[in-house]
């Protein structure tokens, strides 16, 4: 009975063993997200994210939109923006926020992770209660990788 129960005893020492966990450090966000100068960036892609952001914000005044094409987005981008989700997006922000007059280009980040430079534009609307953000993500290939409307906040955060 008793070399039982050291048989049990050792196995059950063995089967407790811990395993070694190697603890990897995540990369600092601010290393895969830098800020970059405004005057960094070439006029060529400000006004190319600037025309394409607007284009989608327009919308909302015209209710028309012209689909991207392949030199102006990626596929993604092109099939999700749609005049039917654009349509149902801009009937809630007119009624909250008025009409849409202009972007303002306040910054632009560099994603070093995904290769992506991200316009941060301030989307000005009648209302003055509006405080809304468009970002305008372009990819290495000077595509419109992703546009996303957000509330302003002043620092940015993904």
């Amino acid at each position: 009975m008793k070399k039982i129960i050291i048989a049990f005893s050792i196995l059950l020492l063995i089967g407790c063993k811990s395993k070694k966990v190697i603890v990897t450090e995540p990369e600092p966000e601010k290393a895969k997200i830098e800020k970059i100068n405004l005057s960094a960036v070439s006029e060529n892609q400000k006004n190319k994210a600037y025309e394409l952001g607007k284009r989608v914000l327009m919308t909302c005044n015209t209710s028309r939109f012209k689909p991207f094409n392949q030199s102006e987005a990626t596929e993604s981008v092109i099939k999700n923006t749609t005049e039917d989700r654009l349509t149902k997006t801009c009937t809630r922000f007119r009624q909250y926020y008025g009409t849409f007059i202009d972007l303002q280009l306040v910054e632009v980040y560099k994603n070093n992770f995904d290769k992506t430079t991200i316009f941060r534009y301030k989307a000005l609307y009648s209302k003055k209660v509006a405080n809304k953000e468009l970002r305008v993500s372009m990819n290495q290939e000077n595509k419109v990788s992703s546009i996303k409307s957000l509330d302003w906040i002043t620092p940015f955060s993904m």
